[in-house]
Order: structure tokens, then C-alpha cells, then sequence
């Protein structure tokens, strides 16, 4: 398993400073033995909690276009019809996977297709369950063109502790089923807007795998 590269800077500065601080206190203040020692597992805790969220797995990349693949580790909270009105405007079935802090939050790519459709939207930093995240908070919104020209919406959504959605991608690139294409840190949501007529292969609460949980297949 290897870091992803949006933690790289942060655990290599964390671990810096934790270590500065730790010897500073253990130089300073020597008799304060119990103090110090709970100071150090404390700050092993924290980094490893760090360096545990920015993991990133390797996956067997799948192939099947039939296939609409989880794009992220974590929840299902959602599965709803509703209407989406920013570019695809038709009903879909709606499927959000929750992301928690402990969860490997690399966004990949539920099919293989062109991004016909990039947008990002600032907003408000709701708890990424909430209802109104969708239209409310921080997001980006990408429309993936499958070979056969379905189009798949899929939204990467801020939570209440996530402040940074990073999107690799722009319009007219190809992605590849599977693939990275974002990450979002500390806590977030990512929905997919899935043709009515494909049936759907989650259930409400079950866990996802970014690229392995098949979320739904299209009607052939």
C-alpha cells in the first residue's frame, strides 16, 4: 500500500513538528516522565490516524461496461429517484456513498468514458449526509459519455470537515473504469445519477469499495 500525494506534505511537516515537540518538552521539562510519555503516544496516535486516511490501496482495475462501479470507499446512504437539473436534466436514480475519515478517499471513475461536463461550485460545508449537501455545499459536478453516449453524472461533495475537493481531470479528457480521478480529505460524499432503467446492486447502508462494489448495470 502506498501514501496518496495529497498527504505527502502534510505527514512529512506533522511528522516534524510532533518530533520537535517531543524533544523540546523531553529536554526541558526531563522529570515530567508520565506527562511526556503520554504527549509521545499521543502523538503517535494522531500521526498514524493521518497517515492511515491518506492510504492508497491498490485495486484490481475492472473492465466491464455493462458495469457501474462505487466511486469511493465508504456508506451507502441514498438511493432515491430525483430529478437532476444541472446538465442531465431528467429523472435518475440517485446513489451517495458516505465517506468517513477512516475511509481511503480516492475518487475513481464508476465507467470508462469521455468527461463531456466539468463544473466546480463553491458552498457550504454541511455534514455530508445532510439532504441539502448535494445542491448546498462545496462540490464539483462530472458528466462521464460511455461509448454507447449514456451519460453518468457523478458529484464529488465537501462534508463538514472536508475543505478540499481535488478533481484531476477536465473536460474532453478520457477515464478509464476504475482509474483516479479525485480525492477529497477528511470526511466527504460523492454521488452517482444512474439511468432509471439500469437495476441497481446496493443496498442502503452497505459498504463500498471505490472501483470493486458494482453500484448498478445498465440495461443491455
Amino acid at each position: 500500500m502506498t501514501i496518496h500525494k495529497e498527504g505527502k506534505s502534510l505527514l512529512f511537516w506533522m511528522l516534524f513538528i510532533l518530533a520537535g515537540i517531543n524533544i523540546v518538552l523531553h529536554q526541558v521539562s526531563p522529570e515530567k516522565e508520565l506527562l511526556l510519555n503520554l504527549l509521545l503516544i499521543g502523538s503517535i496516535i494522531a500521526y498514524l490516524a493521518v497517515l492511515q486516511f491518506f492510504r492508497n490501496p491498490s485495486i484490481p482495475i475492472p473492465d466491464d461496461p455493462e458495469i457501474i462501479y462505487a466511486p469511493a470507499d465508504g456508506k451507502v446512504v441514498v438511493i432515491e429517484k430525483t430529478l437532476e437539473d444541472e446538465y442531465l436534466q431528467e429523472e435518475r436514480i440517485q446513489v451517495s456513498v458516505f465517506m468517513s475519515p477512516i475511509n481511503v478517499h480516492v475518487n475513481r471513475s464508476p465507467m470508462t468514458g469521455v468527461l463531456k461536463f466539468f463544473k466546480y461550485h463553491p458552498g457550504k460545508y454541511l455534514v455530508a449526509w445532510h439532504p441539502k449537501s448535494s445542491t448546498e455545499n462545496e462540490r464539483t459536478s462530472l458528466v462521464l459519455e460511455h461509448p454507447s453516449g449514456l451519460l453518468l453524472m457523478v458529484r464529488q461533495i465537501a462534508g463538514a470537515m472536508a475543505r478540499r475537493i481535488k478533481c484531476y481531470v477536465k473536460e474532453g479528457d478520457p477515464l478509464v473504469q476504475g482509474h483516479e480521478f479525485g480525492f477529497i480529505k477528511f470526511g466527504s460524499r460523492v454521488d452517482v445519477f444512474i439511468p432509471l432503467d439500469a437495476e441497481i446492486l446496493v443496498e442502503m447502508n452497505q459498504t463500498t469499495k471505490a472501483g470493486i462494489t458494482p453500484l448498478a448495470r445498465l440495461k443491455s
